[in-house]
């Protein structure tokens, strides 16, 4: 069933009547646009746009991207032009319109040919992060219809989501979406483990459900005696895709999975989640090693939560998840949540729309175009050897946004260049320490080495040794949560080839080529060549 115009304009937290009658003739526009092309299903294909921009409007989206939604599909799949659009709803809205266009144009066929892809929806994300929402969006609903569509191009487009756009939502910390797009591309992408993973999810929730029925309502009169007012709890069950990624890490012993099934606690303001988070461990004993500060210590995608798992009477071993209201809402649509109607205010003056051009996207588009780059405003840190560490002075954004271009150099191969994203920046994380206190998150099973360059390229360069913990450590020591790492350095110290198998990251590897090879070029230079053909050799090794 189509939604409808009124469905649109009730879901939006708030417009204007320019919106509304913006929002009114696109909608009217598109329907005849589309009046007799039908998708896969057999259904008329306005169904598909008249979603796309419902989502929108739920994730509290401004008027000109609830109204792109509507059109994202008219310039590729009808005969209207970008002109026609800027002429009947303005260049904001042809703008986003366009830039969902261009994001469409490659297809994935896996990690070697979708480098070029990848680049384009980075400097498409750098003009305004709303294009990448509508994707996002429009992602979703093809993929709730995935099953009507032809069987050879059901698994590429399952993994392109799986691949591409579930972690960039994680990144951008949309769990809700992410969650979504995971469970609904997996059983594309491997039937099997899907069928295996839906029914351990449902015998393990049928085991706990009246359990946790009973420990939600124990926790409900606690907080009510504590005069916590205003909160709520719900019961949250894990996604399949999630669910099966952790019981590979766990030998597939369900019993070491704790969260299953977690109950969510959401209060009203900060001091309350602590509160909580007492009067449940003096409820229930918490299990050692297992409580985790994601609101002292947020994640990279600015996710905000207590985590504690606890052994409970009613439901055995229980993860509760503490958080306030606003926590919650951030956590569920990540950085849609930032960008209100009242936070985006009227971007249409503003040239090529800065106002959503964020600084920490457009860093990415210099590497990824292979133009030169201009120097970020810094701020010199000193480092504990004397060196210096650069920081940019703008940590409003995600820093691992902002890291791109510094991580994946011009020259990197497509395949390696995909990797390298993969592999840096949509794995699962850890938090690690400096000496200091300050905190460094990186991807797991980073080493030292990983460490030392995401300091400073000084400190890698020049690395001697490394304490973790305190204790020496072998350079090839893979870092666990919470370590406090320790870089010792030397001016002698230098990277060798040996470092390459040890490092995880694509930016370490990159520096440490990099200095290999200045170190083969000094060497080479101290050498007199006896001919021409040695010293021509002697090039063609140094370019390799």
């Amino acid at each position: 069933m189509t939604t409808t115009v009124k469905e649109i304009l009730d879901a939006m937290q708030e417009y204007t009547p320019e919106d509304e009658a913006m929002i009114r003739k696109a909608y009217d526009f598109a329907q005849k646009a589309h009046e007799n092309v039908k998708r896969y299903s057999g259904e008329p294909y306005f169904i598909h746009p008249a979603a796309v921009s419902k989502h929108l409007a739920q994730l509290g989206m401004d008027g000109a991207t609830v109204t792109a939604g509507l059109l994202h599909d008219l310039i590729e799949d009808s005969d209207i032009r970008e002109d026609e659009i800027t002429k009947e709803f303005g260049p904001e809205v042809c703008f986003l319109v366009e830039g969902v266009t261009k994001l469409g144009k490659h297809k994935y066929r896996g990690a070697e040919r979708h480098a070029e892809s990848l680049r384009r929806l980075f400097v498409a994300t750098s003009a305004d992060v709303r294009v990448l929402i509508i994707k996002l969006a429009d992602r979703y609903h093809n993929m709730t219809t995935i099953e009507h569509v032809p069987e050879h191009k059901r698994a590429r487009i399952a993994l392109e989501t799986l691949e591409i756009y579930a972690p960039l939502a994680d990144r951008l910390g949309m769990g809700r979406i992410k969650k979504e797009l995971e469970d609904l591309s997996f059983p594309a992408i491997d039937p099997d483990a899907y069928a295996h993973a839906l029914e351990v999810r449902k015998l393990k929730s049928k085991e706990t459900e009246t359990g946790l029925a009973r420990a939600q309502k124990e926790i409900q009169k606690a907080l009510v005696r504590k005069n916590i007012k205003d909160f709520r709890t719900e019961i949250r069950m894990k996604g399949l895709w999630s669910l099966h990624q952790k019981l590979k890490r766990k030998n597939d012993d369900i019993t070491q999975i704790h969260d299953i099934a977690a109950l969510r606690i959401i209060v009203p303001n900060i001091d309350d989640c602590y509160v909580a988070l007492g009067v449940i461990h003096a409820m229930w004993k918490p299990l050692p090693g297992e409580f985790k500060d994601y609101v002292a210590f947020p994640k990279p995608n600015g996710y905000r939560s207590l985590h504690t798992t606890v052994l409970t009477a009613e439901a055995g071993v229980v993860e509760v998840q503490i958080r306030t209201k606003d926590m919650h809402q951030k956590a569920q649509y990540g950085i849609a949540s930032h960008m209100s109607y009242k936070q985006l205010g009227k971007s249409a003056n503003k040239g090529a729309f800065e106002k959503l051009s964020f600084p920490w996207i457009r860093d990415l588009v210099p590497a990824l175009l292979h133009m030169p780059k201009k120097a970020p405003d810094t701020q010199n840190t000193e480092l504990p050897s004397g060196s210096v560490q650069k920081n940019t002075k703008d940590r409003s954004a995600p820093s691992w946004l902002a890291e791109l271009a510094e991580a994946h150099g011009v020259d990197e191969e497509s395949e390696e260049f995909v990797d390298g994203l993969k592999r840096d920046f949509f794995s699962h994380r850890i938090f690690l320490f400096t000496p200091r206190g300050d905190v460094i998150d990186m991807p797991t099973q980073s080493t030292p080495i990983d460490f030392a360059y995401a300091i400073h390229t000084y400190l890698g360069d020049h690395m001697a040794g490394a304490k973790v913990n305190n204790k020496l450590v072998s350079f090839d020591t893979q870092l666990r949560n919470g370590d406090i790492v320790e870089i010792l350095d030397k001016v002698s110290a230098k990277p060798t080839p040996k470092w390459l198998d040890y490092a995880r990251t694509s930016m370490a590897r990159r520096h440490i080529r990099s200095a290999i090879e200045e170190q083969e070029k000094k060497a080479d230079a101290n050498i007199e060549p006896k001919s021409k053909a040695e010293q021509k050799a002697r090039k063609k090794k140094i370019k390799k």
